[in-house]
């Protein structure tokens, strides 16, 4: 047994305690909690007997179906145990180990959610419109429906994709890896107990099915994308590969980076209403080639984690543990504070400094990290980890 320090300014201390999934030296993947820079099993810590065996299991998807009572339950038994004598054996340094995909992804759905990215977007795309945003924007919370088996834990590596484009020069259609490969710095959220079909879930309820959050990078073909999405949006320019980070932080631990969310104006319809919506006010900052090139903001995003959630099961579509649901790019108001190369560098006319090299969308080499804080308790941070990829050529 032995007693762990506590770290009060730690971004893993005791106010976040996010969970993974690890192994060690090929073992088999069990559930964990991150403490400072250690990983602690907690079948080990919390034992595996009756409602604990979940923490065996090679996935959250066990634990998060036992619901948001268990998970306070659960959030409560760590906090004690940690302050206590830990088993030996349930401890790990973070170096020591290898981290997995935290959830089994059911199933997956991208939202447009900061009026800062869909306003540039705008503004790139439709230059003569005098209103950058579509009509719906301010009505609903706009998505499209990603490839839930591309999803993939940091540090794996992204392969160049390969599609069809048609650059202004070209007469037809070519075939081949996209040239204009970029990033979309989001946050994923994970739903621990979901909806039957037909059933919905109030925006007021959606916190008691919400269980964590996580660093997601929506990585895009610009080319691609730009040739297939009109009528039915976003397909083969998305759906090759997203990554998430290993720590999902729960939504337990994110009380105290509770924000409004900016006026909704005009009223959103009343499935969308809430008391008070809120967002997240999480930093974000995005590392290309070791170079910080922006530093989005969470708390911009206009519409809520929780409107997003009801909007996606107002029609009676049905959710499951493990679907996950992103934010879209996270954009604030000033350049500085982009979420996505096409906005950074404006369509590739204004390229960025990457270590002294002029830079538009990425390169074969190319990596690119996202980290990300949040206000917790006490006045002190919360970290998310790290959630990285590395550009590899295409096949």
């Amino acid at each position: 047994m032995t007693t762990l320090p506590i770290i009060e300014d730690s971004l893993f201390g005791l106010d976040n305690l996010p969970y993974g999934v690890y192994s060690v030296d090929g073992s088999a993947p069990r559930v964990a909690v991150r403490l400072h820079d250690h990983v602690i099993d907690l079948g080990l810590l919390l034992g595996t007997e009756g409602d604990n065996d979940v923490f065996a299991a090679p996935t959250l998807n066990p634990f998060m179906a036992q619901g948001h009572a268990r998970w306070v339950e659960v959030r409560a038994a760590i906090r004690e145990a940690l302050r206590g004598e830990v088993p030996q054996d349930a401890l790990h340094r973070l170096d020591d180990v290898t981290l997995h995909l935290p959830v089994e992804v059911s199933d997956y759905v991208d939202f447009y959610a900061s009026e800062h990215h869909a306003s540039n977007l705008g503004r790139l795309f439709r230059p003569d419109n005098p209103d950058p945003l579509m009509p719906n924007w301010k009505h609903l919370p706009v998505g499209y429906h990603g490839r839930s088996a591309s999803i993939v834990v940091s540090g794996t590596g992204i392969v160049r994709p390969q599609g069809q484009r048609k650059g202004p020069a070209d007469e037809k259609p070519v075939f081949g890896p996209s040239t204009r490969l970029d990033i979309e710095a989001e946050l994923g959220f994970i739903v621990g107990t979901g909806n039957a079909m037909g059933s919905s879930i109030a925006a007021e309820d959606a916190e008691q099915h919400i269980f964590g959050v996580v660093l997601f990078n929506d990585w895009s073909a610009r080319d691609i994308q730009a040739w297939e999405y009109v009528p039915l949006g976003p397909n083969l320019g998305k759906s090759f590969a997203s990554t998430i980070s290993p720590w999902v932080v729960p939504l337990l631990a994110l009380q105290e980076a509770k924000v409004s969310v900016p006026d909704q104006e005009p009223e959103v319809l009343p499935y969308l209403q809430m008391r008070q919506p809120w967002g997240l006010d999480v930093d974000l900052e995005v590392v290309w080639n070791g170079e910080t090139v922006t530093r989005p903001p969470y708390a911009a995003m206009y519409w809520s984690p929780a409107q997003m959630l009801a909007h996606t099961t107002v029609n009676g579509a049905p959710t499951r543990t493990g679907d996950v649901y992103a934010s879209g790019t996270i954009s604030g108001p000033e350049k500085n504070q982009r979420g996505a190369f096409i906005e950074l560098t404006w369509g590739g006319k204004e390229p960025v400094q990457v270590n002294g090299e002029e830079r538009t969308f990425l390169e074969d080499g190319d990596q690119v990290t996202l980290t990300a804080t949040a206000p917790g308790a006490n006045g002190g941070r919360i970290g998310f980890g790290e959630c990285t990829g590395r550009i590899l050529p295409a096949r």
